[in-house]
């Protein structure tokens, strides 16, 4: 069953779904980057918890108006101007009053999620409300979604990231110099609300599969993992869009195996699972590739130290520097040098000679800064600086 849902054979509806679902996550890791950039993701909080006002009052409005109260387009419209109103008022009182950014976003985020539950249990004692179905927008449900539901979602998902496309190179500059930005004649507050705008968006477009609960989830999730695999805003952009639209794909085909399931909360365990993958295995930023630098500098600490040793006539006690001294073959079995080994002691003294009068020499001040005391001058100095250096070198044991 599992196979099935994950290599779409289950049916064009379930296919349709977990292709809408990619789509969100996709434009949800795209959009979510500049937010967590711009170090602003509580704010897409706010927005996602202000929706659920809206999502209730446009159940009613249609309910009054004889339409159909779950019809997805009017919830969407709802929500987003419930949401609009929320990150409005979040805008208005930082700008406007002594409150701090997150202060006003905690404000807004409990006061308009308090009064959507409040309207929500109105509407469970209505007469039509028995059947709304408005929880599954808390946490987001795809069985019993209709064909037109899964095509809006791709559709707004798909227009949110083309508008990230084309947006991108603002945002960016916005998030990480505001100043340089706006000497460039940007103007700040109207990138920021596209921003704002587009976090609204996907929030709005999620909330159906994700849930208002969990989809800023999807917006911070990607991004933070991506961050681990590069230095770069696109390619970090990219990576977040590719780990939403594996959440997304993932958690909305397990999410059909399993009916019973919230979708919002498989989707963001699948994601979380992605952002534990790259925090481990990440090659730059990533626990494993720490663990081994730091190895490999221990290492190389234990052998410098053993030849600087060696160098001075000193016998080597420490088991681990002797252990890595003979796998390099520096020293026999029994801790004598071999010929290698009194070869490198002696480039290594000559090392520390030479690196006594750099910290010592005004004119090699900016080497000095750059040597770690390990890798061989060579790669750090030029051949007429090290020149240089020998000619300052008196005899052994004096600079």
């Amino acid at each position: 069953m599992l196979w099935e849902a994950l290599s779409l054979q289950l049916g064009y509806n379930a296919t349709l779904v977990t292709l809408g679902a990619m789509m969100l996550g996709v434009a949800a890791g795209s959009t979510g980057t500049f937010l967590y950039l711009s170090k602003r993701a509580l704010v897409s909080d706010a927005i996602s918890h202000a929706t659920l006002p809206g999502v209730v009052l446009a159940f009613m409005a249609m309910v009054a108006l004889g339409g159909d109260g779950r019809f997805l387009p009017g919830l969407m419209l709802g929500s987003a101007v419930s949401a609009g109103a929320g990150l409005l008022a979040v805008t208005w009182m930082a700008a406007r009053t002594r409150l701090a950014e997150d202060a006003a976003i905690g404000a807004v985020l409990s006061v308009f999620f308090g009064f959507g539950v409040v309207l929500l249990t109105v509407v469970q004692v209505m007469s039509a409300g028995r059947q709304a179905g408005l929880e599954t927008f808390l946490l987001g449900a795809t069985a019993g979604m209709l064909w037109g539901e899964a095509v809006v979602i791709a559709l707004g998902g798909a227009l949110v990231l083309g508008l990230v496309v084309l947006l991108r190179r603002p945002m960016a500059l916005v998030a990480f110099d505001p100043g340089y930005a706006a000497g460039q004649g940007m103007r700040l507050r109207t990138v920021e609300l596209a921003m704002m705008g587009l976090a609204l968006a996907i929030t709005v477009v999620g909330l159906k599969i994700v849930g208002l609960v969990l989809i800023v989830a999807l917006l911070i999730i990607p991004p933070v993992a991506a961050r681990f695999w590069s230095e770069r805003v696109g390619v970090v952009v990219a990576i977040a869009g590719f780990f939403g639209g594996i959440a997304g794909y993932a958690g909305a085909a397990i999410s059909a195996t399993a009916p019973a399931l919230p979708t919002g909360p498989i989707i963001v365990l699948m994601a979380f699972a992605l952002f534990l993958l790259s925090l481990l295995l990440a090659p730059g930023r990533g626990v494993l590739a720490a663990t081994l630098r730091h190895l490999r500098f221990q290492r190389r600490v234990h052998l410098r130290q053993g030849l600087l040793a060696l160098a001075g006539g000193q016998p080597v006690y420490e088991p681990l520097t002797l252990r890595l001294m003979r796998r390099a073959g520096l020293v026999r079995a029994d801790g004598v040098a071999t010929e290698t080994g009194r070869a490198m002691a002696a480039r290594a003294r000559l090392d520390e000679r030479r690196w006594q009068m750099l910290r010592s020499d005004p004119a090699f001040e900016a080497a000095a800064a750059r040597y770690d005391g390990l890798t061989p001058l060579e790669e750090v100095l030029t051949a007429d600086q090290i020149a240089a250096l020998d000619r300052g070198l008196g005899p052994e044991g004096i600079v």
